[in-house]
C-alpha cells in the first residue's frame, strides 16, 4: 500500500502534465458551470477527445477536476441571477437568491465554496474507506452476481425518477437498444448495423456522449429558448451582513450536520442514475426535516439547507466513483463517461483494478483531494468575476461549442460517420430534452446494456441453460431476493392503501 501510494503520489504531485490539466479543467470547468443551460456532464463530454492522447492519470485528474468546479460554479448564476447553472444548484435556488439579495452574494458564494470543498474532501474520504473494502466482496462474485448487479444498476435509474419512471423506462430501452448494435461479445455476429461496416464495433461511445450532452445543449439553447443572453440583474453587493449569519465560523458549530450531509451525499451518489442534483434534493429535505428553536429565524433555517446541499452535492461526486470503480456500474452520466474513458485506455473497472492498476486508484484518491484545493483560488475567482461569466452572450458560446463537437467527434478515428452519429444522438438528446426525458438513463443503457447480455448468457451456459444457475449462489440469491423486493414492495403499499381507502 505504502508504495502504490508513493507512486501514484509521484505521478499526481510531481507531473507537470498532470498539474497543468487540473488548472485548464479547473478553468474550463468553473466557466462552464457558471453558464446557465450548460451541465458539467457536457464539459466532460467535451473533453474525451482530449484525454484520448493523455495519460490515465492525467485524464482522471481533469475529469475530477473539472466536474468539481462545475457543480460549486453552478451556483454562481443561482444566487446571482436566479437561474441554476447545473441541475445540481436547482434545490436551493430560491432560497439563495433571496439570502443573496439580503446579506450580500459574494458572502453568500464564500459559504457555500467552503461547504462545498469540505463536501469534497467527505466524499473522497467515503470513496478511500468503502472503495477497497467492497472490492474485496466483489472479487467473490461470478458472472451471476454481476448479472443482477448490472439489473439493479439499470434499475435505479428508473427508481430514482419517482416523478415520470415511464419516460425513464424509455430512456433506458433507448440506451439498451443502441449498446446492441455491432458484433455481439457472446454471439459474434454483427447486428442493427444497416450494411456499414462503421457499426461493426457498435455505436461510437465519444460522438455518442458528445452528441447527448454537448450538442443537444447547443439546440435547446438555439432553438429551445433555454436560456437567455441576459436573464436578470446581478444583485446588489453591497448589502450588509450585520446578523453575522453567513459567517464561515459558523460552520464550526455544525459540524455534526456537515457529517451527516456528507455521509447522505456519498451515499445517494453511490446510487447508478442519482447524481449530485438528487443529493442536494435529499440532503436539503433532511435539514427542513430538522428541528428548529425558537430563536431560529426562517433565513437561519434556510442558510443551514443551503450549506447542507452543497456538502452532499459534492461528497456525491467521489461517491458515484465508487460502483463505477469497483462493480464497473456508472454513479450518474459522469462517471458512465469516465468507464467508457478507462475501456478506451484497455483499463477495465472492476475488483481487479484496485490489485492491477493500483497506482492508478491511489492517484484517484489523491486526486480528488487536489482538486478540492485548486477549487478554493478557482472558487473564489469565479466569485469575484461571476457578474461577468454569467453574461457571456449565445451567440457567441453556443457556436463555439458546436465546432468543439464536431472537432472532438472527428478527432479520435478522423471519421465523418463519427461525426453523422454524433449528429444523429445531438438530436435525439434534444428530442428527448424537449420532452422532459432524462438523458442519465440513456447513458446507464448504453455502458451497461453489453455487458448485461453478455453475463446473462455466460450464467445460461454455465448452468446447461437452467434459470436455477441465476440463484444458485448465496450471492446472487441475495441479489435476487433484493431486485424482486425493489420493485413488489411498491406495489405491495399501493395495493394495501387502495384496499384500506375502500375498506
Amino acid at each position: 500500500m505504502i508504495e502504490h501510494l508513493a507512486q501514484a503520489a509521484q505521478q499526481v504531485f510531481l507531473n507537470g502534465q498532470v498539474w497543468l490539466v487540473i488548472v485548464a479543467a479547473a478553468l474550463f470547468g468553473t466557466f462552464v458551470g457558471a453558464i446557465p443551460g450548460l451541465t458539467a456532464t457536457m464539459a466532460v463530454a467535451l473533453f474525451v477527445p482530449m484525454a484520448y492522447w493523455l495519460d490515465p492519470v492525467a485524464a482522471m485528474a481533469g475529469m475530477v477536476t473539472m466536474v468539481a468546479c462545475a457543480i460549486f460554479a453552478g451556483d454562481i448564476p443561482a444566487v446571482l441571477l436566479r437561474i441554476p447553472g447545473t441541475p445540481a444548484s436547482a434545490a436551493f435556488t430560491n432560497e439563495a437568491y433571496q439570502l443573496g439579495r439580503t446579506h450580500g452574494a459574494r458572502r453568500l458564494l464564500s459559504l457555500m465554496l467552503a461547504c462545498s470543498v469540505i463536501g469534497s474532501f467527505m466524499g473522497a474520504a467515503a470513496l478511500i474507506a468503502i472503495g477497497h473494502q467492497l472490492a474485496y466482496v466483489a472479487a467473490w462474485f461470478s458472472v451471476a452476481e454481476y448479472f443482477w448487479l448490472y439489473l439493479l444498476g439499470l434499475c435505479c435509474a428508473v427508481l430514482v425518477a419517482r416523478d415520470r419512471p415511464g419516460v425513464a423506462v424509455l430512456a433506458l430501452l433507448t440506451g439498451v437498444a443502441l449498446s446492441t448494435v455491432g458484433l455481439s461479445a457472446v454471439h459474434g455476429q454483427a447486428r442493427f448495423t444497416l450494411g456499414r461496416p462503421e457499426l461493426a464495433q457498435g455505436v461510437g461511445f465519444i460522438p455518442a456522449m458528445i452528441g447527448l450532452f454537448g450538442l443537444s445543449e447547443v439546440l435547446n439553447n438555439l432553438i429551445g429558448g433555454k436560456r437567455n443572453d441576459h436573464g436578470a440583474a446581478a444583485v446588489d453587493e453591497k448589502s450588509s451582513d450585520n446578523s453575522g449569519l453567513l459567517r464561515l465560523s459558523n460552520l464550526l458549530h455544525r459540524k455534526r450536520d456537515a457529517v451527516r450531509s456528507g455521509m447522505i451525499g456519498a451515499g445517494v451518489g453511490m446510487l447508478p442514475g442519482a447524481g449530485a442534483d438528487m443529493g442536494a434534493w435529499v440532503a436539503m429535505a433532511s435539514s427542513g426535516r430538522g428541528k428548529r428553536t425558537a430563536a431560529q429565524s426562517n433565513e437561519q433555517r434556510d442558510t443551514n439547507m443551503i450549506c447542507d446541499a452543497a456538502v452532499a452535492k459534492s461528497a456525491s461526486l467521489a461517491g458515484a466513483w465508487i460502483p463505477a470503480l469497483v462493480f464497473g456500474i456508472p454513479g450518474d452520466s459522469v462517471t458512465a463517461i469516465v468507464i467508457g474513458v478507462l475501456m478506451m485506455k484497455n483499463i477495465t473497472p472492476g475488483p481487479s483494478i484496485f490489485a492491477e492498476q493500483a497506482p492508478l486508484v491511489y492517484g484517484i484518491y489523491l486526486l480528488f483531494a487536489a482538486a478540492s484545493l485548486v477549487l478554493i483560488p478557482v472558487g473564489l475567482a469565479a466569485i469575484w468575476c461571476g457578474g461577468w461569466v454569467v453574461r457571456v452572450p449565445q451567440r457567441v458560446l453556443m457556436p463555439l461549442i458546436a465546432v468543439f463537437c464536431v472537432v472532438g467527434s472527428y478527432a479520435i478515428n478522423g471519421s465523418y460517420f463519427d461525426v453523422a452519429v454524433m449528429l444523429a444522438l445531438g438530436a435525439l438528446g434534444f428530442v428527448y430534452e424537449r420532452f422532459s426525458i432524462p438523458l442519465a438513463p440513456v447513458v446507464l443503457g448504453i455502458i451497461l446494456g453489453g455487458p448485461l447480455e453478455e453475463r446473462f448468457i455466460q450464467t445460461l451456459s454455465g448452468a446447461d441453460g437452467s434459470l436455477l444457475g441465476f440463484v444458485d449462489r448465496p450471492g446472487s440469491a441475495l441479489l435476487a431476493v433484493i431486485f424482486v423486493s425493489i420493485w413488489t414492495l411498491p406495489l405491495l403499499r399501493k395495493l394495501r392503501s387502495s384496499q384500506a381507502v375502500r375498506g
